[in-house]
């Protein structure tokens, strides 16, 4: 018995060791892959090798070899370490992108005068639910909301007319300063308030609101912008700022992580200028300023441009997040929190499960004649493509979010009940708030999914767009489509190995970072 037991082990232990030797040989094997083919698409939208040997002797030795470095030695520290860093080179580029679609957005689509007449619109009924809360709660619920819902009704029918009839307005970045600036510095500052101090509060909050402020003259002096400017500052050097003092005040292990973006921002100032004392000449690269900021398409590669699909996918993500993040959260709060375990909601369950697998064409299909043929909307618009795109990701965020609410211990909901509150204030205050960074990833990743989607749009009439969208009624484009355009209408060899390439760096760039930042949110909620 034992010699049959010695013998059945000695097998399972060869197999096992065989199994584990395929599983690592097909897991190289893909990575390897996807490594050759991003060096391959790399080298066709950099052309490195077109540069001066002294140029890439320079940049060896200023940005590659201090920055790997500087790499080792926060991976020797810890993990956590190199990820700060590493989130650090990420997250200002995604910010300042998106902070860039902000722009676009106030630029092209909506006024400033518009925007601020319906904040005003907006704040009134707000000023009003405050001054009830403050006041005595005599009045019945029912009436309090049917105040609220009259001021609200009466406030949007009648202000922004009046604001837009006014003689004279700020300016249009003072409107952003205004409504987006003041907002958040009186946000940030009471959050870092509870987290920091009332006196670093007050600090930040006003460091913010100047910073706007300087950031709208910065950029008006500067020919860049008054209106980049602002949203530049507000939305991307504020996160970018903030996220290196939480760093250091917080986590005092991990700030030598911060010195890997800091080389790499010195390392390459410092190879630019010297490289342009020295006379190198740099590689013909097509990913460049004007590739990103040109609108413009021709049969020469030289002059066609990504920025309109750049600015569409900003454009329809902020569309996409608006509509099917409070969907699918809401959805997932009340199937997970209040629905009854019924067959009703088993086959809910099921189908949702059942659309997260659909093909994206389907969905294109959904979108076409339930916004367009039924809804009435002109084909590729915003509002189209941005509510096909969130019919797609929807069950993605139910899913992820149920996840997410389905991790929080049972006992912390039995503990908010014992403390003697009801089911939305345990909801609200226990089971949302520590299913937030679970909710966060699989928002980001679905928003990730979203930006390479090709197929909805083709079906919805998006593909020949390449303007800027100047309504929301406008026809768009997309990165995927300009790529899917550029190798079908200008099938030739000098698209395929120079600006197609170059247009799926930028599209790869812009996913792989989101999802750096999905791993990075998920892994740091787990370790506290």
């Amino acid at each position: 018995m034992s010699g049959s037991y010695d013998g059945f082990g000695r097998v399972s232990r060869r197999i096992g060791k065989l199994f584990r030797g395929v599983l690592f040989a097909s897991t190289l094997a893909g990575i390897l892959t996807l490594a050759v083919l991003l060096v391959y698409v790399a080298n066709d939208a950099f052309q490195p090798l077109t540069a001066d040997p002294g140029w890439h002797l320079v940049f060896l030795f200023t940005l590659v070899v201090p920055t790997l470095a500087t790499g080792w030695l926060s991976y020797r520290r810890s993990y956590g370490t190199l990820a700060t860093g590493l989130l650090g080179i990420v997250m200002p580029g995604i910010a300042a992108l998106y902070a860039g679609g902000l722009a676009a957005l106030f630029i092209d689509v909506i006024p400033t005068l518009v925007w601020l007449s319906f904040v005003i619109a907006l704040v009134i009924p707000g000023a009003v639910v405050v001054a009830l809360r403050r006041t005595d709660r005599s009045m019945p619920f029912l009436a309090e909301l049917g105040a609220v819902l009259g001021v609200t009704v009466g406030s949007l029918l009648v202000v922004p007319s009046l604001v837009q009839g006014l003689p004279t307005v700020p300016a249009d970045w003072m409107v952003l300063v205004l409504t987006l600036g003041l907002p958040e510095a009186f946000l940030l500052g009471r959050w870092i308030e509870g987290r920091w101090g009332r006196r670093d509060g007050w600090i930040a909050g006003a460091a913010i609101l100047v910073g706007s402020a300087v950031g709208g003259v910065v950029g008006m002096m500067t020919g860049f912008g008054a209106i980049p400017g602002v949203a530049l500052t507000l939305f991307a050097l504020v996160p970018t700022g903030l996220y290196a003092a939480i760093v250091v005040r917080e986590r005092p292990d991990r700030r030598i992580g911060l010195l890997l973006p800091a080389v790499i921002v010195v390392g390459m100032i410092a190879g630019e200028l010297l490289v342009g004392a020295l006379g190198f000449a740099g590689p013909e690269t097509w990913v460049d300023w004007s590739f990103l900021t040109s609108t413009t398409q021709s049969g020469d590669p030289r002059s066609v441009g990504i920025y309109s699909g750049i600015v569409g996918t900003i454009l329809l993500m902020f569309v996409v997040a608006a509509i099917a993040v409070p969907a699918g959260v809401g959805a997932a709060v009340y199937l997970e929190e209040y629905a009854p375990n019924t067959r009703f909601t088993r086959i809910i369950d099921v189908n949702i499960s059942n659309l997260a697998g659909v093909p994206s064409v389907v969905y294109g299909l959904l979108g076409l004649g339930l916004f367009v043929r039924y809804g009435g909307q002109p084909t590729g618009t915003l509002l189209v493509g941005g509510a096909t795109l969130a019919l797609l990701v929807f069950p993605i965020v139910i899913i992820s979010a149920r996840e997410a609410i389905r991790a929080v211990p049972d006992s912390a909901r039995q503990a908010s009940y014992g403390m003697g509150a009801t089911r939305w204030q345990t909801v609200k205050n226990v089971v949302l708030p520590r299913a937030f960074p679970g909710i966060l990833t699989g928002t980001i990743l679905a928003l990730s999914r979203a930006i390479g989607e090709t197929a909805p749009l083709l079906v919805i009439g998006a593909a020949q767009v390449f303007g800027v969208p100047d309504s929301w009624t406008s026809t768009i484009g997309a990165m995927p489509l300009q790529l899917y355009v550029w190798a079908s209408t200008y099938a030739s060899p000098a698209f395929y190995t120079t600006v197609l390439a170059a247009g799926i760096v930028v599209l790869l760039t812009a996913m792989l970072s989101m999802n750096s930042i999905a791993i990075y949110v998920r892994n740091h909620y787990e370790q506290r």
